[in-house]
């Protein structure tokens, strides 16, 4: 029966939220400023508004702020459920940045990190426990507890590494997609699980007296099936709820809706498992990235939620059971000597599983610093400890104060230590292409699509964004039938080899208005580009299938429409080998620039980077009205058109693309490039188009690509993007 809070009882705990939310952002922010991560003030908000400072410098205010007795109970009752609810987003968000793709390359090295990073501390906190004096032992029906019992708590509380507070350094540092980064997540999430496991298994040999076998196995069974159901029949479902969400376009409200019920979910069946909600809401954030229908608008407002909101929050209230004067005489010997030991054989551990792993001792000091964290399953330990009598309220300040201090100087070594960082030549070459993908317009991290006939300029199509996109992104092929033919799947097959492909078929016998409704409506499910091929009508300079006109006109996404050689016979070009690519200062013209830069560096194409400025035609006189306007318009160009190379070079060069540049004087910028394309002998013209839609009218491109399009006989690739201001 829910129970109705008093006024006051609510004002205490709106305050709470406000002082611990202003405190946390303030010594965030000056964290910040001092070159270290924001979780270090973040984790100092809770020390300053606790017993250890403010219950010391202004104690009436404190017994209000946070009062003790009964009232104390609904209090702390209420401040909790905001810190775990805070927790479960952490680690959704740490779910959302963990590649097991990445984790399995480099799953030797993670697996001998956790292995040390867990035994080693694991048997110090064992020692040290054992010799630790009874009077840190609490009181178990009027006796002390066992000696091993308390020895496994201490064990468990130094040896364990708390998976959000890493996430949230790793991310405030910008390691996260770092390979040191992934093995410290990685090896943060065995901790966890560890952790857990024994946790439950300590915990009952404290209230029981002994080890139950069967519990041991039904929480470690559990967790293996939740686990294997998570990502099999728990992937099939959250991908089937994020493409409802998203059959009519982008959705970020419903993509919120399906983030929060999964994790949610996740969260309940851990937590009936008997292991703590935020590992299942992890798995969720695992989960929810995989799926090849997320948002990632909705990712992006999960996580400035969590920066901004719940992790402030969440490391603000870790540090407020801290109390400092508890630690006097030997109790301060005893917590530095924990500390010391929490510390050290954590980062010795970790480091020799780096070593032996392989890896480098910078990145051996990086694993170390990072596993050092630690957080809410370290003081929940504390707190099972402290419930069931294995520890005095002592033992339990000693305990919680090994994540407050490990935590800050983890954020502090992994500053220090990564450093100069460089990592491998592949890890390099994986965060350029990383990188560049998050800043392209064009070829991003996403499916492409490909409606697909029998014809020949379909199979070109194929061929040009096999070459051009990176392999390990999926495509689509989606058979689209003409007279009862439907594309060579065989023939696909072989041009797409090595890449991950689906095919699904449209129903036969539709016309093209219904096959580009299906087309748009596929394409809404997560997809980056749409990849065509299209004849031309001959005196029309228009496409040769009304599919194509309907794609255009419908679509939001950018396409890419190939028209295979003119003088071609065959379905497949022989090479390559030199490609004319026009420059001019737009979104499309850099769009057209990626496609063609990545095939040069996948291809060895040559590309010629050519920039036509306007120039009136000599001995015509003075020209028409509109000459004199495009004349005077293009005066100065030349300088315009240096940086517009200089700049498309600079990208070729990034790419690893092989190009040389120009600068082109004509009156007609369309049949200069069929001039010019047919001078250097190109095998490819690709060139940036952006959409005008004119109702009741044909899409247009403009007159100059539409009649490189009808008059140029090399294979011809168009780069469309979608115009903004079209309805």
């Amino acid at each position: 029966m829910l129970t109705s809070l008093s006024h006051h009882e609510l004002l205490v705990f709106w305050t709470e939220l406000l002082a611990l939310f202003a405190v946390a952002w303030a010594l965030g922010a000056f964290a910040r400023r001092l070159g270290l991560p924001s979780v270090v003030g973040e984790l100092s908000a809770g020390l300053i508004l606790g017993p250890s400072i403010l219950g010391v410098v202004a104690p009436g205010l404190f017994d209000w702020f946070l009062p003790s007795g009964e009232e104390a109970v609904t209090q702390s009752a209420m401040l909790l459920a905001v810190s775990w609810f805070s927790a479960a987003f952490l680690l959704v968000v740490a779910g959302f940045e963990t590649d097991l793709a990445l984790i399995s390359r480099l799953g030797r090295a993670a697996a001998l990190v956790t292995t040390g990073s867990v035994i080693v501390p694991l048997i110090g906190g064992l020692v040290a426990g054992w010799l630790m004096p009874v009077v840190f032992y609490g009181a178990v029906d009027g006796g002390r507890p066992d000696r091993i019992v308390f020895a496994l708590f201490i064990a468990a509380s130094v040896a364990v590494s708390a998976l959000a507070v890493i996430a949230k350094i790793l991310s405030d540092l910008n390691l996260m997609r770092r390979d040191v980064g992934q093995i410290t997540i990685a090896a943060g999430m065995a901790n966890d699980l560890v952790g857990w496991v024994i946790l439950g298994v300590i915990a009952g040999l404290a209230a029981s007296g002994h080890v139950s076998a069967i519990d041991v196995v039904a929480t470690v069974g559990g967790l293996a099936i939740f686990m294997v159901g998570a990502f099999t029949i728990g992937q099939r479902l959250v991908d089937a709820a994020l493409r409802l969400v998203r059959r009519e376009g982008h959705n970020v409200r419903g993509a919120l809706t399906v983030i929060l019920a999964t994790m949610l979910t996740f969260g309940v069946l851990t937590q009936a498992l008997g292991v703590e909600a935020v590992l299942g809401t992890f798995v969720a954030g695992v989960v929810l990235a995989r799926s090849r229908y997320q948002q990632v608008e909705a990712e992006h407002t999960i996580e400035d939620l969590t920066s901004v909101i719940f992790a402030p929050l969440f490391f603000a209230t870790a540090g407020l059971r801290l109390d400092l004067s508890l630690l006097r005489g030997s109790a301060l010997g005893w917590a530095l000597l924990l500390l010391l030991v929490a510390l050290g054989l954590k980062f010795a551990g970790s480091f020799l599983g780096a070593k032996l792993g392989g890896l480098t001792t910078q990145e051996g000091f990086v694993l170390g610093s990072g596993l050092n964290a630690r957080g809410a399953l370290e003081i929940i330990i504390a707190t099972v400890g402290l419930s069931l009598g294995v520890f005095n309220q002592t033992t339990f300040t000693m305990i919680v104060m090994i994540p407050l201090v490990t935590s800050l100087l983890a954020s502090i070594g992994l500053r220090v230590f990564s450093r100069g960082l460089e990592g491998s030549v592949a890890e390099r070459e994986r965060l350029a292409r990383e990188q560049a993908l998050e800043s392209n317009l064009l070829i991003r991290n996403n499916r492409i699509l490909l409606p697909s006939a029998s014809e020949a300029n379909s199979i070109v199509a194929a061929q040009i964004v096999h070459f051009a996109w990176p392999p390990d992104l999926a495509a689509t092929v989606l058979a689209v039938r003409s007279n009862g033919a439907g594309p060579n799947i065989d023939v696909m097959g072989n041009v797409l080899y090595g890449r991950e492909f689906e095919v699904a078929e449209l129903d036969p016998g539709i016309d093209d208005a219904t096959a580009a409704m299906e087309i748009i409506a596929q394409s809404r499910l997560g997809y980056g580009v749409i990849a065509l091929g299209a004849g031309i009508e001959s005196g029309h300079g228009q496409f040769g299938s009304s599919l194509v006109d309907e794609v255009l006109n419908r679509t939001d996404l950018p396409v890419v429409i190939v028209r295979k050689a003119m003088n071609h016979p065959g379905r497949l070009p022989g090479v390559f080998a030199q490609a004319l690519v026009p420059i001019a200062g737009s979104h499309s013209s850099q769009a057209a620039l990626e496609l063609a830069a990545n095939l040069s560096s996948n291809l060895g194409t040559h590309l010629l980077l050519s920039h036509v400025v306007y120039r009136p035609r000599s001995g015509t006189g003075p020209g028409s009205l509109f000459d004199r306007f495009r004349a005077s318009a293009f005066a100065g160009s030349d300088d315009v058109a240096g940086g517009l190379l200089a700049e498309a070079l600079r990208y070729a060069m990034e790419t690893r693309a092989t190009a040389d540049t120009e600068v082109r004087f004509a009156g007609s910028p369309a049949v200069e490039i069929v001039k010019r394309a047919n001078a250097i002998e190109a095998d490819l013209v690709v060139i940036g188009a952006q959409v005008r839609r004119v109702p009741g009218r044909r899409p247009s491109l403009g007159p100059n690509v539409e009649h490189v399009l009808e008059h140029c006989p090399q294979t011809v690739v168009v780069v469309v993007m979608p115009d903004q201001r079209s309805s």
